[in-house]
């Protein structure tokens, strides 16, 4: 297991202990797929860039908060940066986090 899908797993864990009546999943979009699947999910409305966790209770003046896993070095994409901001142009908060304790405060502050 890669050092982002371990955060992965740590923050929805945390999510499900700390937060059990928020409607949250990830979107799983990573991950090497077969030319067939990937046009079969491609033609079914999969949208490549969508950030990894999405939360979508509302929480004035946002309709959901949405967060991209990165482990430094790494950047979100140009396709994710695009993607993100549709999400904010939508009424999410978005955020890219590099770090359990910082997506921690991320979401405490947004499900508080």
């Amino acid at each position: 297991m890669n050092k982002e899908d371990a955060l992965q797993i740590e923050v929805i864990n945390y999510l499900r202990y700390q937060y059990p009546k928020a409607l949250f999943f990830h979107v799983p979009n990573g991950g090497k797929r077969n030319v067939i699947e990937a046009v079969k999910f491609k033609r079914m409305g999969v949208l490549s860039g969508v950030p990894d966790i999405l939360i979508l209770n509302n929480n004035f003046p946002y309709s959901g908060l949405a967060i991209e896993l990165k482990i430094k070095p790494n950047k979100p994409s140009k396709n994710q940066l695009e993607v993100m901001e549709k999400f904010e142009i939508s009424g999410f908060r978005v955020n890219v986090c590099y770090d359990f304790d910082s997506t921690k405060k991320i979401i405490d502050e947004y499900l508080s």
